[in-house]
């Protein structure tokens, strides 16, 4: 894990014992905004540090610098391991929980004497938490499902952040002049939204296997080993992801590449396709039934492939989803790539609740390649996101105006992320959506409803002439909070018949709409739009965990709106 990354899990486990001790809320938020700083920012900590550069960064003061300071020269900062000393970590767990936070942590613990995860669902269970003021039945029984919620995703990590440790260790690995190929395998090569572990996969000059095996058991990284062999070596990181790195000969670099890679569902499919051909495929190599001592030339997985009279099949794809069927009919789609992307229809400025400017959001997307970029800040009703009257608006609009008489290299469309009320109608009238060049409607309320009502919130949105498109359709927080009561299906149905556009929500923790939903909305020829929902220039880079949720998805450039260049949006737009 970055230095960056650890100060921000470290102030935000700050502000949550701050919240938790009572303190106001302005010093929790201010160390809740630190915490967001960091954990997106693209400098270094170290260097702005050496520099004396910290107090540059926005909402950075003089106590929360000293605290970087003291981190960065000692490993450790007091006032954390202080405030860590008035609770159990339990009651951290129990704080987490989808419905619970601080206020109803302190009344979990003084009303019944809870501070740990088993207490909680007992006490639940036997129906007294209903009893505590500030409770009822409906919360115990949400208590009880953000548990089961707890469970399931528990040991799974986000593949943003499993990519960035990976990323880190190849970046090291790699290095080493003995190392010959070297790639992650699993689960998160085929970029599955959550990870288990991180697999890595290298081949290394005769002779050196243990040099390299130790180069990794010996990384900063590494906070202990697992096991150590001479195949496998299995690791857990400081940022408590296992990574298991398998040393194998080159000959078999391919073939134990694709075999790792996985799925197991593709695999299987894959051998039987082999077995037909009079081959067997394992992770050693590919042979003929009739010499099984003999392994045939596999070079790339390309070669594996082709020798199973087969096009190449992206590892995204490779969940036994008729891929295979596809590929022996020469029906792959041609996958959407990063560099086809040529705008971003969701992001946030300072106008709402983000952290950059206009004009820094734009020469960030710029400098991404863009030609154009849709801010998109939250309408007025959502006032914890400081949500825009008509006023802040239409001051907005003029901006925008301005920007772009004074720039041609990118556009800027306005836009907003308009609320779908609960009743649902829409957070602004019909004459104010017209004056907006692109209007994403979204649900931020009201999630319990019945999956009746929340849908048809959000088809009465989509009926209105003056939306384009959903944002994050079905709600969901990876690992946080599960989808709400929404009948998908018909959802994308009346996307289609109304030429909607559906949005896949880059955000690390949403990647909404999920690939088998992207699939589906492809399939019922409904354009979609890949939105960053950036709150500041650098998480414009989201853009790529969207990608690859398109990529599994099997969207190929022609089915996002992101990959028209300027003046097609305005002409695609216009026909809406």
């Amino acid at each position: 894990m970055s230095t960056n990354k650890e100060l921000a899990k470290i102030f935000l486990g700050i502000s949550e014992l701050l919240a938790l001790d009572g303190e106001s809320i302005f010093k929790i938020r201010a160390y809740e905004h630190a915490a967001q700083l960091l954990d997106t920012l693209t400098l270094s900590v170290q260097e702005l540090a050496a520099n004396g550069r910290l107090l540059e960064l926005p909402g950075i003061g003089k106590s929360i610098a000293e605290k970087i300071t003291e981190y960065l020269s000692s490993g450790k900062i007091e006032f954390y391991d202080e405030l860590k000393t008035r609770f159990p970590d339990s009651i951290l767990e129990i704080m987490a929980l989808e419905g619970v936070g601080p206020k109803r942590a302190i009344l979990l613990k003084d009303g019944l004497g809870i501070t740990t995860l088993e207490q909680l669902k007992s006490a639940a269970e036997q129906n007294k938490i209903s009893t505590l003021d500030g409770f009822g039945q409906k919360s115990q029984q949400n208590i009880l499902q953000s548990i089961a919620n707890h469970k399931k995703y528990s040991g799974r990590t986000l593949l943003s952040y499993a990519l960035e440790n990976a990323e880190n260790l190849l970046s090291i690995i790699k290095q080493n002049p003995k190392v010959l190929e070297i790639s992650v395998a699993g689960s998160l090569r085929r970029y599955k939204e959550t990870i288990g572990d991180i697999d890595i996969l290298c081949s290394v000059k005769i002779g050196s296997e243990e040099e390299i095996i130790n180069l990794f058991i010996n990384l900063p990284e590494v906070q202990s080993v697992i096991v150590k062999g001479t195949k496998k070596t299995s690791v857990k990181l400081v940022s408590g992801i296992q990574v298991d790195l398998r040393v194998v000969p080159q000959t078999s670099f391919a073939t134990a590449l694709q075999y790792f890679t996985g799925s197991k569902e593709h695999n299987v499919v894959l051998r039987e396709r082999a077995n037909k051909l009079g081959l067997t495929l394992n992770e050693y190599g590919l042979y003929k039934l009739t010499d099984k001592n003999t392994p045939l030339p596999c070079a790339s997985e390309k070669d594996i492939y082709k020798a199973l009279k087969m096009h190449y099949i992206p590892p995204p794809l490779r969940e036994n989803r008729g891929e295979i069927e596809s590929a022996l009919e020469n029906k792959l789609p041609q996958l959407l790539k990063l560099t086809d992307i040529l705008g971003d229809t969701h992001a946030h400025t300072t106008y709402s609740d983000g952290e950059s400017t206009i004009e820094e959001i734009a020469q960030k997307a710029q400098k991404l390649g863009y030609q154009w970029i849709v801010l998109a800040d939250h309408s007025i009703s959502l006032k914890v996101a400081n949500g825009l009257d008509i006023k802040k608006l239409e001051r907005k609009i003029d901006e925008i105006k301005e920007f772009n008489r004074g720039n041609s290299k990118i556009k800027v469309l306005c836009g907003s992320e308009v609320d779908i009320l609960s009743n649902g109608t829409l957070d602004y009238p019909n004459e104010v959506l017209k004056k907006l060049d692109f209007v994403v409607a979204a649900i931020h309320t009201s999630f319990k409803q019945s999956s009746e009502q929340i849908t048809n919130r959000i088809i009465s949105a989509i009926k209105n002439p003056f939306v384009h498109c959903i944002a994050h359709p079905t709600g969901r927080l990876i690992n946080k909070r599960e989808p709400y009561a929404i009948d998908i299906e018909k959802v994308i149905n009346e996307a289609s018949i109304n030429k909607k556009m559906l949005e896949i929500n880059c955000y690390p923790d949403r990647l909404d709409l999920c690939d088998t939903h992207a699939k589906r909305a492809k399939e019922v020829g409904v354009t979609l739009a890949l939105g960053s929902d950036s709150h500041n220039a650098d998480e414009l880079t989201n853009m790529n965990y969207g990608v690859y949720t398109a990529q599994r998805g099997w969207i190929s450039k022609g089915n996002v709106i992101n990959s028209k260049t300027y003046s097609e949006l305005l002409e695609y737009l216009n026909a809406c």
